[in-house]
């Protein structure tokens, strides 16, 4: 069987240094906050090339303090895509504003930047691009759009640690940048965990306070808070695997451009790394109008295959009060009828893309021949 993901590789290749650092917080005891999230916000704040990051229990955590120390409420819009993950539309429910989406670009899954300014009202207080898959949005048209028209943006970037835009680092290049920890992203926690980065000194201090209950001080409650704050273990964790990341991101990397090779003389679409990011493959899907067969297909074969997303979050039930309808963003309705995720972590080899593409080309063949 070839795993989707492999997290139990990953962890044998570091496992001396990952137990002595949970050991480290069993002895000190300091389980929730403490000097070893302190040390990580620090050290990922630099690896992001940003000022300050704010550890969280999520990444939608994150997005949602963001929202919040950037003055989004009740009767604001919230500009993002329908292809993402559901927290990103989550997190803006949650202020009370509304989100308003405009459709993607389907060459890279991020937002249409040509489609924004239209969906620009005078309730319209933010911009969340989504650096989808771990390629980065392309973000000067955005920062260009905001800036005329004084609209904060938040870089989600669950899915793209380490990815660059033109040289710099994704989550410092907007106003603030929010980053999840799940297990399975590049960097991943054991449990969850969430940062928000930023250049802004005052964003700082709100979400500081937010992720606290409101409070500055113990019992002193400034703000209306919450309880959204980073465990000891996964601070300490998140430490360690981070001086591994770029190793591993690179080993992605390896793998894509084998799969791109190998790939290469069929006429399955594979993903397309624009000229101007540093993609770092998250994810690497593919496309195809016969995903339910090719999944299947390949799941019997012994391969195992994501589907990321298989519904656009404005045709979800749960939001079906936007008032949105199918037609409504075609290429994001599209990619979720068509996206396969092959697998992808940073220990895959070599004859395990090739043996996935194999597999992959066979399928295509096959839809070629009955075509013809």
């Amino acid at each position: 069987m070839i795993p989707f993901v492999d997290l139990k590789a990953q962890y044998t290749g570091i496992k001396d240094e990952v137990n002595a650092a949970i050991l480290n917080v069993l002895e000190t005891c300091q389980f929730t906050l403490g000097t070893e999230v302190a040390a990580f916000e620090d050290e990922f704040a630099s690896y992001c090339q940003a000022q300050y990051g704010i550890g969280v229990n999520t990444g939608t955590s994150a997005l949602h303090l963001a929202l919040l120390a950037a003055g989004i409420g009740a009767n604001d819009e919230v500009i993002t895509v329908p292809f993402t993950f559901v927290a990103t539309v989550a997190a803006i429910y949650y202020t009370g504003a509304k989100p308003v989406f405009v459709d993607i670009d389907p060459r890279t899954f991020t937002i249409d930047v040509k489609a924004i300014e239209s969906a620009i009202t005078d309730k319209t207080k933010a911009i969340i691009p989504v650096h989808l898959y771990g390629q980065p949005a392309d973000m000067d048209p955005i920062l260009e759009i905001a800036k005329r028209h004084g609209l904060v943006v938040i870089e989600d970037a669950a899915q793209a640690h380490g990815a660059e835009y033109k040289g710099r680092r994704v989550g410092s290049i907007g106003d603030m940048g929010c980053f999840s920890f799940y297990p399975g992203k590049n960097l991943g926690a054991y449990g969850e965990g969430g940062m928000v980065v930023t250049n802004n000194a005052e964003y700082t201090r709100t979400i500081r306070m937010l992720r606290d209950w409101g409070a500055e001080q113990k019992y002193q409650h400034v703000l209306k808070g919450y309880n959204y704050r980073l465990e000891g273990i996964q601070g300490a964790v998140l430490r360690v695997k981070l001086r591994h990341l770029d190793a591993w991101t690179e080993a992605r990397r390896t793998v894509a451009a084998s799969y791109n090779e190998l790939l290469a003389d069929s006429d399955v679409q594979t993903p397309e790394a624009m000229p101007y990011s540093r993609h770092v493959y998250h994810i690497y899907a593919i496309r195809t109008q016969q995903r339910s067969e090719w999944q299947q297909a390949l799941q019997a074969k012994g391969i195992q295959t994501g589907i990321h997303y298989p519904i656009p979050v404005h045709l979800l039930s749960a939001y079906a009060d936007l008032g949105y309808t199918q037609g409504d963003f075609p290429h994001s309705e599209q990619a979720a009828d068509e996206v396969l995720s092959l697998p992808m972590f940073p220990e895959l080899s070599r004859e395990q893309c090739e043996e996935v593409s194999e597999a992959v080309m066979i399928l295509a063949n096959q839809q070629f021949v009955e075509l013809i």
